[in-house]
């Protein structure tokens, strides 16, 4: 009977920590767009550039670098691809690499 009694207790104990047992499941992959997007306002920062204004939303990025004005463009295309567009104007001799510094940095985060 005592036998009984403990194989009852161990099957319930079991049982009851089975139960407390969560599994909660994976976040999804963020998507196409949102890596680039990521991608870029980091890329952006990493080359120096003070952000003023970034709106995922429009994929919009804006800010300043030693006179520099930088433009950010994240767009989705038709066939589910995305195109990241930098441009600046300004004073570009007074940072000449900046563009090549943003398209390093981006490649980077992208993990190419």
């Amino acid at each position: 009977m005592r036998l009984a009694l403990r194989t009852w207790i161990a099957i319930l104990a079991t049982l009851c920590l089975a139960a407390a047992c969560v599994s909660y499941p994976a976040p999804p992959a963020p998507s196409k767009y949102e890596r680039a997007w990521n991608a870029a306002l980091g890329g952006v920062q990493d080359a120096g550039v003070t952000i003023m204004h970034a709106e995922p939303n429009s994929g919009l990025i804006r800010g300043t670098k030693n006179g520099i004005d930088v433009t950010v463009t994240v767009t989705r295309l038709p066939d589910g691809a995305v195109k990241v567009q930098f441009d600046s104007k300004g004073e570009t001799k007074n940072d000449p690499q900046l563009p090549d510094r943003f398209s390093q940095a981006y490649e980077r985060r992208m993990g190419r």
